[in-house]
């Protein structure tokens, strides 16, 4: 029961990073981007380092365990590409008239701040329903994040404590993207926080209803393919939205240097613990 409030507590650590993206949004005159490309990259390092070495060995060891070494190493690879699967589908057929990833938050927080400079701020409809879109759109890209960290600190909370700073890293970014168009559009720094910050506990949800449903069947074959899964959401996560985003915060290199830096520092305290 320990390690289920501590897992769940780490989810919720991860989910309201948003609220400091949105923080940030409001007293940083400009965003630091070549900064955001490291950490950007940093956190795609760690979680893509992670995946393939760490979980889905674990994935493995638990499903061969199981169902034996040949049916469980099949379900592991099925469990991966079906956890990418999952998030791509869900990426896939979200609406996304204003596209939640992180290139294009890049240029809306450049074209809303140039609107902030010229005090342009009114009730623009189009502003609300970008600001409101996006809450809506990282929400629901949210909750299968919140399973994933949750899961990894259940079985491991040190593999969950590193999980829990990659994505808290992604999320910071996503809230400045939901908290500026809302400003600029409403003139209300609390309503902007507050949906940021909403957006952000899906994770927490996401892993509350994957405990709830999941709990009375826990065990080696459901956590072999659980963490299976995961790998694959944390993958695709770093490789469809991390990675791009990383390089158009900054320069191509500074992103190759985090993600180097993030595998370089998960490699080393996985060997510590």
């Amino acid at each position: 029961m320990e390690n289920f409030w501590f897992a769940f507590g780490l989810t919720v650590i991860a989910g309201i990073s948003t609220g400091i993206g949105s923080v940030m949004a409001f007293f940083t005159k400009k965003t630091n981007t070549k900064f955001l490309s490291l950490a950007l990259g940093f956190s795609a390092g760690v979680m893509i380092y992670v995946s393939m070495i760490e979980i889905f060995s674990k994935a493995q060891d638990a499903l061969t365990e199981a169902l034996g070494f040949s049916k469980g190493s099949w379900i592991t690879v099925i469990s991966f590409f079906s956890g990418m699967l999952l998030i791509g589908l869900i990426d896939r057929f979200i609406p996304s008239g204003d596209n939640p990833h992180e290139v294009q938050k890049v240029e809306k927080i450049e074209e809303l701040e140039e609107i902030g400079n010229q005090g342009q701020k009114n009730q623009d409809s189009h502003l609300l329903r970008m600001g409101m879109f996006t809450a809506l759109a990282i929400a629901i890209h949210n909750f299968p994040e919140g399973l994933a960290t949750f899961t990894a600190a259940l079985k491991d909370p040190t593999l969950g404590v590193a999980i829990t700073i990659a994505i808290a890293i992604h999320n910071i970014p996503e809230g400045i993207a939901v908290s500026i168009p809302i400003y600029y559009a409403t003139g209300d720094r609390k309503k902007a926080f507050m949906y940021s910050f909403l957006s952000g506990l899906s994770e927490p949800l996401g892993a509350l209803i994957g405990a709830l449903i999941l709990a009375p069947f826990f065990n080696d074959m459901v956590f072999g393919i659980l963490f299976a899964s995961v790998a694959g959401i944390m993958v695709f996560i770093s490789l469809d939205e991390l990675l791009p985003a990383a390089r158009e915060y900054g320069e191509h290199h500074l992103s190759i240097y985090g993600v180097i830096a993030g595998m370089v520092v998960m490699a080393i305290s996985l060997l510590l613990t």
